[in-house]
Formats: C-alpha cells, structure tokens, sequence
C-alpha cells in the first residue's frame, strides 16, 4: 500500500549525483531531496573520548560503549550536514536513498543517529539508477527498522577498525619504532594485503629452478601423426635418464590404449566487483581503482546508467530477476555488436549453487551481481555514442558474461591415448569441439585454454598399432610464482581462505568474502602505495624495501598481526550480523580480545615500556624501519633538469619523488668549484652561521649528524637542507602528515 506523502517529508542520498537522478525520476513527490558527500560524519578521536590516550601508549583503545560520532570536514560536507539538520528539525518522515550496501546504510543512518531524529524512516534500495528503478525502488521502500542488521553490520566494521587499527598502530609504533618519527602503520586488512605481496615476493626471490626433462616423440599411425610425450609426474632430474628413455623409444611399436569422453563444461559465473577488477587487470593493464571509477560512470554517469550497482560481492542473481532476461537478451540483441551471438530463443535458465540465480547465495549480501540494466537496455543503441572507448570495452564484458550465462553448455569430446614403452607411458590428449555453446558469446576474447598439451588428433580407436619416431630430450625449467597486478591482488583478498592452513577453517572462509569489501579494496592498494609500502613495476605490484622491511618487523613481533587468515575470520563475524547469527557487541569483543592479545605480545617483544610515548624505544636489536623517500624541493628538482640537459643526461629514475635521488645525482655530477676559481677569484662561499644552525636543528630532529660534504659550501648545505627538512616536527600523532590514520572500511580514501 502506497504511503500518502507529506508536505515534510525528506529524502537523503549518498551524493549529489545521486539526488539529481532522484529528483529526475520522482520529482519532490517524496519531499525535498537532499544528498550527502560520503560520509559527513566520523568517529571522534581517542583522545576525544578519554583525555589520557592523547598520549601514545600501549593500551586498548576501547571506550564504555561505543564511539561518538562528530561532523566530518572537508569539501562541503560541513554544509551539507548542516542543511540536512535543519531539515530533519520538521521532517515527519524521512526517505534514505544512499547505496543498497553497508556503507550506503551507513552514511544515511549515522546522520538520523547524530541528529536525535526520531521520526518515520523509510528505506529506498536500488541496485540500478535509471529513473524506472528508482521509482520501482520508491514504491517498494522497506521501515528502516528492517535493515537493522545491515547498519549494525556497517557500524560494528568501523567500530572495530578503529579500535584495532589506532590501538595496534601507536602501539606497534612506540614499541617497535625505535624513537624515529615514522609511524609504523597497522591496518586489519592493510597489514595482511602488504603481507600476501611480501610473501610472494620473498618466494620469488627464494625459487631456485631446477631443470627437469621430458620426452617427445612423433607417433604414425594409419590415419596420421601426432606428438606424445612422456611427462611423469615425479620429475626426471637426470638428462641421462631422458636420453635413455628415449633411445628406448626410438622405432618402438604397440597398441594405442585410446579412451574418448564427451565432456561439457558450464558457462563461467557472472562478474562481481573483484572478478571485474582482476580480469581489466590482466586484459587491459587497469588498476583496481580504475576498474571500478569506469564501472562506476556506466553506472550512474549522466545518460549513461547502463549496469546495475557495481561494488557487486557475489556472482549470483535474485530468482525475482528471471522475468527481465527476455527484455534484456533483446535489449542487447538490437545492436550490431551482439547480433551474431547464438542466443537459443529460450534463455536457459540456470538456478542453484552451480547456477546464476540463486537467493540463498545472495544472503548476507546486500547486492547480487553486475548485469546489464533492464530499464535501459533498449536504449543503448543512443547511449553506446556517449560513452568512451574503456567504458565500452567494460560494458562488452558485463554483456557477453550476461549472454553467456543464458546460453547451452560448451560440449567437446577429449581422447586420450596412452602408449607404454618398457614401462615408460606416453601420452596425448586431444579437445575436439562438439558444440561451442556459450563460448560463441566470447569468441576471440574467450581465455579459458584448452588443457595444456591438448592437440588434435586423427581420428583413433583402442588398440590401433603406433610406432614412435623422432624422440628427443627437451629440458624444462620450473618457474617461480608470478607476481600479483592489482586484479590477481584483490582476487587474493577475497580468496583469503588460501592462505589458512587448516581445512576445517578454509572450509568454512571459502563462505565468506575475504578481506576488506569490494568498495575499499582498490583503495587499501592504493593507500599502500601511497605510503610507499608498495609499487608499481609495469603491471605488477612489488612491495618496496621498505615494505619488506615492516612486514619483517611485524611478522617477528606477532605473525597475527600480518595473517591474511586472521582477518578473514573477522570478516566472517562482521558478516555473521547481516544473517543474525552474530551480535554487534560480540563482533566487537572478539576482534577486541584480538587486538589485546597482539597489544601483549608487542609489549613483551620490545620489553616492559608501559605508559612510554612516541619518544620510547625498542631494544637496539629491534629491526628498524626504513624512512619513506621524500620530494626534492622545486628548486632543487630544477637543479637536477637544468643539469642533466647541460650534460646531455637522463636525470635518475624516480628523481621527481626522491629528494635522496637527486642529491646523488647532483654529488656525482654537480661541477666542484676548486679553491680560488670563483668568479671573483676566491673560495666558493662557505655557509653562513644562521644556515648552519638551521642544519644542525634538522639533524638534531631525525637524529642523525650533517656530512662534512655538506658544510663544504653554502650551495651544498642548502642542498642538504632541501633534502630533509620535509622532515622536520613530523609527530607520529599528526593527523595531517603523509601517516595520517590507519586504514578504515569505508568509501573515503584509505590511508
């Protein structure tokens, strides 16, 4: 039954664009329409709450209760939670119209909470945001009070984060930091997503190949040739041992054992954020942060609006949706671009767990996955102009799954043939297509590779006679793991369940969702890379030294604290809310009773320093973190390009970030003036009394001396100086430095 609207009512979104798309579609029929910017409020500060935690120090920073929230700064977000506050002062009802996830559940609710509002609350969800589904979704508005679980699943995530994260954070920095400035950062799911990069790379770096070998012949038989080849699973190691395996092989005859099976194979799941991400990764070289900025313009870009929501965490759909599929195979049909896929006239229909529509895998989930949108499909012919070339290139992918999952099984017939030589099997495996099925929806970009060695093969039968000719050694060499692209790295996160151990337990994590959420993983990496944990090398992500170096630190303090398990585990208790099995309160105790137990083992690494501040020290063993390279100075990155078109050179790579590059560049090739060679036949000018004292107070802040090489002249100390005094007054508290707060689950940035 329709609610009869009044005069008072108010609608909230999650942003402005949103609230345009609204008032387009519904008008003021529901009140005015007013849009957050993100979040417009965040959690006070500890030492908000209890004075005595300004200071750093191991402790837990849990509060009686809850943390309070306090209006958020930045762009307009201080304007707008003013204007939404006054008017909720005569709103009798009020209409959230954020995101369809936590976060969107989030951000609305958390404005009604601090404002005392305590009249009506009507809840819209919308996974598309064309102007049909966004009336559909207002018709449709669900009490706010049912979607209790989802905003106690969002608050106690970012309860949760920030307790563990600032606790482990100025914990791990006064204990471990060995009295430098840098903070040493911890993050419930940054820490593990720098450790699961580490861990490759110390893999990589640790491979030691071991050459092995095989044996390849050709075989003859009445209807033709192929190749077999002898490939046992325990690796020969010796070539002598291939040599003699194929002389043994050279001109030997005997029956084919031949074994033909017709196999079929389902078409892939739909796509869900990660599975984008991680394909765009390995297809087209994006980040993770690009795929979903593109995902998000096809979204709810102006006349575009052609996906549904994109931070999709499943790769199933609603059984509700099964009536759009005719409108949305015709939608997409109409077009030049799918025209020739062989769609039967009967969409199949797969329901189920090996399936694409299933409702008891969406639970817990608060979105299903990314499909083309039905309400504006039949547009596309007008809204394919406007988008650009990437977009059209994720568009394509999200469509040809869609038709792919509605199109018959791909069919083929695979043979085997065996051929035993003394003893030795030789093997060949053939993949002859029956049907192509949903494979034709892919064509050219279909990347699901027949099994490795497979061929094709004249037509065989069980026993026909072969003989082998032509055998030869070819040695092999194994090759290290490859290194992560941002795709196959968030594919990592959400598959955390890898990295356990324990059977029971991966069992039980291959049910959950990873680490961290759709909508903050690209923004984890790229908060690592901004802090100089991790970088870029082409299209892998290698972490720096200086990320080595934390991992090492933390791993040798509490292997907890870099355990991608760990926090899967956490993960499952949050999302146990959003199904009733788990309570805020108790989701909140157990990553708490966590975090003390890290705390504890952190205290007791570096020896007793209860109630030390940042100035406290670890014990002189302590690994120590390298510092995180800074920029030059303008003028002295000027220096280094003036410099290098003079001498027709390269400046160093990386120098525009790097003040300690561009010093080395400079000491090697800056003109040394001799004594007496000025221009005015004197000296080069020494450094004043004033400019030395500058550089005695930076050095006395970082805790290290000035070169003599530097107080040689005033040009050279003035270079020093550039070089470090961005490092001056640096506090491991600040909220503003390059350090600033640990990573939290939201859609802000991630530090």
């Amino acid at each position: 039954m329709a609610i009869p609207h009044m005069p008072s009512d108010l609608v909230i979104t999650e942003k402005t664009s949103q609230a345009k798309d609204v008032r387009a579609a519904v008008g003021g029929r529901y009140g005015a329409v007013l849009p957050a910017e993100g979040h417009l409020l965040t959690l006070r500060e500890p030492e908000e709450v209890d004075p005595a935690w300004k200071r750093w120090s191991p402790v837990l920073l849990r509060p009686d209760g809850l943390y309070g929230t306090k209006p958020a700064s930045g762009g307009n977000k201080p304007v707008k939670l003013q204007a939404i506050r006054a008017a909720l002062k005569t709103a009798r009802r009020v209409w959230i119209a954020t995101d369809c996830d936590r976060e969107g559940q989030l951000i609305g609710q958390e404005i009604l909470e601090h404002c005392r509002y305590r009249g009506e609350v009507m809840r819209v969800m919308f996974t598309a945001q064309d102007p049909q589904t966004i009336r559909d979704a207002f018709a449709r508005a669900r009490p706010n009070s049912e979607y209790g679980r989802l905003y106690g699943a969002a608050v106690a995530r970012q309860q949760a984060d920030q307790i563990y994260n600032l606790t482990l954070t100025r914990t791990a920095t006064v204990t471990l930091g060995r009295g430098e400035r840098a903070v040493i950062g911890v993050g419930r799911v940054k820490t593990p997503t720098l450790a699961i990069v580490c861990r490759r790379e110390l893999e990589i770096r640790a491979f030691v190949p071991q050459t092995y070998y095989e044996v390849v012949a050709t075989a003859q038989v009445e209807a033709g040739c192929f190749e077999m080849r002898h490939a046992p699973k325990e690796r020969i190691l010796q070539r002598e041992e291939a040599e003699a395996i194929a002389a043994k092989a050279d001109g030997f005859a005997g029956p084919l054992a031949v074994r033909v099976e017709e196999k079929r194979q389902a078409p892939p799941r739909l796509h869900d954020l990660p599975s984008l991400q991680k394909l765009c990764g390995s297809r087209f070289g994006w980040s993770a942060e690009k795929t979903l900025a593109v995902a998000q313009e096809l979204y709810d870009g102006e006349g575009k609006k052609v996906i549904t929501y994109p931070r999709a965490e499943t790769r199933y759909l609603p059984e509700s949706l099964i009536p759009d599929v005719p409108r949305i195979v015709a939608g997409l049909m109409a077009g030049q671009t799918f025209r020739a896929i062989p769609v039967p006239d009967q969409p199949i229909i797969r329901r189920g767990k090996a399936g694409h529509f299933w409702d008891k895998g969406l639970e817990g989930a608060s979105h299903h996955a990314v499909i083309p949108n039905v309400n504006t499909i039949r547009d596309l012919p007008g809204i394919w102009p406007r988008l650009s070339p990437d977009e059209r290139r994720l568009f394509l992918v999200i469509a040809r799954s869609t038709l792919a999952a509605l199109m018959p099984d791909f069919r083929y017939r695979q043979t085997t043939a065996l051929l035993d030589v003394a003893g030795h099997p030789f093997r060949a495996v053939g993949r002859q297509p029956i049907e192509l099925g949903w494979r034709a929806a892919f064509g050219e970009e279909d990347e699901d590779k027949p099994e490795e060695g497979s061929q094709l093969l004249p037509p065989l039968r069980d026993g026909d006679p072969a003989r082998l000719t032509g055998p030869k050694v070819e040695a092999k060499e194994p090759k290290p793991p490859p290194r992560y692209n941002e795709g196959t790295l968030v594919e990592a996160m959400q598959n955390a369940w890898r990295f356990v151990e324990d059977p029971a337990l991966q069992e039980r994590l291959k049910e959950a969702k990873g680490i961290g959420t759709p909508a903050t993983r690209a923004e984890i990496i790229k908060g690592l890379k901004h802090q100089d944990f991790l970088t870029t090398q082409g299209k892998h992500i290698v972490p720096t030294e200086r990320g080595l170096a934390l991992f090492g630190i933390l791993e040798r303090a509490d292997p907890a604290l870099v355990d991608p398990g760990v926090t899967a585990q956490f993960e499952v208790l949050l999302d146990e809310i959003l199904v009733g099995r788990q309570q805020v309160e108790g989701a909140i105790d157990a990553i708490c009773r966590q975090a003390a137990r890290i705390l504890d083992r952190l205290v007791g690494s570096a020896g007793s320093i209860a109630g030390a501040g940042p100035g406290a020290t670890a014990p002189a063993d302590a690994p120590s973190l390298p510092r995180p390279a800074r920029p030059p100075s303008p003028a002295m990155r000027k220096f280094v390009e003036g410099l290098a078109a003079r001498l027709k050179l390269k400046p160093p790579r990386g120098y525009t970030k790097s003040a300690e590059l561009c010093r080395q560049f400079l000491d090697r090739h800056a003109p040394k003036r001799p004594e007496g060679s000025d221009t005015g036949g004197s000296a080069a000018p020494g450094p004043s009394a004033a400019q030395q004292a500058f550089a005695e107070r930076i050095a006395r802040d970082r805790g290290i001396t000035v070169p003599e090489e530097a107080r040689a002249s005033a040009r050279s100390l003035s270079a020093w100086i550039d070089a470090n005094k961005a490092r001056v007054g640096r506090q491991p508290a600040t909220r503003k430095g390059r350090f600033s707060r640990p990573e939290r689950q939201s859609k802000a940035p991630v530090p």
